[in-house]
């Protein structure tokens, strides 16, 4: 059986700390940063003497003992249902979708379309406009219609999705170093203008870290948490490494708008900066202008300013205000 923990939020010490203590119960651990992970405990029931839910239950103990984490734990035949089940229901828990093709399709019977991964707002309205808004309803599709409806990657993709069908296995790992910002709306935000906003200020804020550590990014990860907790994740891979921060604030604009949230009840965002790589040794294509300059030279000027004064010292104005 598989197991998704979702941690919530934590500090990258704590969340490598986290990934440790999993290790302690099976070596089949594959890192989902920031806040999660997949666990395969296949292996270790018999050495435990313990089932799937016994080793949860003492994964979430020693979690809330040792790093005062309440981890919601969601347990499936398959990543996918694990991490459906995880997400069901109110954080810290432990949910259970036996391996039993009649127990699959009762918890996905009624599961909403955007519960699953991959189905953001315009997905689910297009879904909706023919009459597709649950799991079940979507699964019972015929496949050539979903594919002409979405195309025939994503179409399948779906449809073996709505049906609890996931053949990707738990790919044991050292964690991706990543560096991540998330802002958390005080009231479910329904204004593009000011998530616009939100992803800016994460944009700066991730380029600062970046530039402050050498480092820079192939690719950006936007994740939007929505009212009723589901979660759509895109990622665009850059053209080049970069630390800069209007590059890497027109990638995260550029994601939020492909995501077409006109009217989503936004609770959270997280803007992650994956592949990451020594500034000093990324190749740069040599096509910097007048303007990309100056840019630059401002940048580095606001960067010491931080470095003086704090991190609030310099931020763009319709940034003012947030923490």
């Amino acid at each position: 059986m598989i197991l998704y923990l979702h941690f919530g939020p934590q500090p990258e010490p704590a969340y490598l700390q986290l990934l440790t203590m999993l290790g302690e119960f099976t070596p089949v651990t594959q890192a989902l940063p920031p806040d999660a992970a997949l666990a395969d405990v296949s292996g270790s029931v018999r050495y435990f003497d313990r089932d799937a839910a016994g080793l949860a239950a003492l994964i979430r103990m020693r979690a809330a003992a040792v790093l005062d984490v309440d981890v919601t734990v969601g347990i499936a035949p398959n990543p996918l249902l694990a991490q459906l089940a995880a997400h069901r229901g109110a954080p810290g828990a432990i949910r259970t979708v036996p391996d039993a093709p009649e127990a699959v399709a009762a918890f996905l019977t009624g599961l909403p379309a955007a519960a699953l991964p991959g189905v953001g707002p315009a997905t689910a309205r297009t879904l909706a406009s023919y009459g597709l808004s649950t799991a079940d309803q979507i699964a019972a599709t015929p496949l050539l219609t979903l594919q002409r409806l979405l195309g025939a990657t994503a179409g399948r993709r779906l449809h073996q999705r709505a049906a609890g069908i996931d053949p990707t296995r738990v790919t044991p790992g050292a964690p991706p170093r990543t560096f991540s910002a998330e802002h958390r709306f005080v009231r479910d935000e329904l204004d593009p203008g000011r998530q616009h906003d939100a992803l800016t200020h994460l944009a700066e804020r991730l380029g600062t870290r970046l530039r402050g550590e050498r480092q820079a990014c192939t690719s950006l990860v936007l994740s939007v948490q929505y009212a009723d907790r589901s979660t759509t994740t895109r990622s665009r891979a850059l053209p080049e490494p970069t630390a800069h921060s209007p590059r890497l604030r027109a990638a995260a604009h550029a994601l939020h708008m492909a995501l077409g949230l006109q009217r989503a009840r936004v609770r959270g965002i997280t803007l992650r900066a994956e592949g990451l790589c020594d500034a000093g040794t990324a190749s740069l294509q040599l096509t910097f202008g007048p303007d990309d300059d100056k840019s630059r030279r401002i940048e580095a000027a606001a960067d010491r300013a931080r470095a003086r004064f704090g991190p609030g010292a310099v931020r763009p104005a319709s940034t003012a205000g947030m923490p």
